[in-house]
């Protein structure tokens, strides 16, 4: 079992299947829109 962090707010995105425990970094929808906006 993984799960996806998200690396600007730590909340976490989601999960996926994996043969070990593993920690993705991403970016979730709301600091990613935020970032982007100029």
């Amino acid at each position: 079992m993984g799960t996806i962090v998200c690396q600007t707010c730590n909340s976490t995105i989601g999960h996926f299947e994996d043969e070990k425990v593993t920690t993705l970094y991403g970016q979730c929808n709301e600091c990613d829109t935020d970032e982007t906006e100029e």
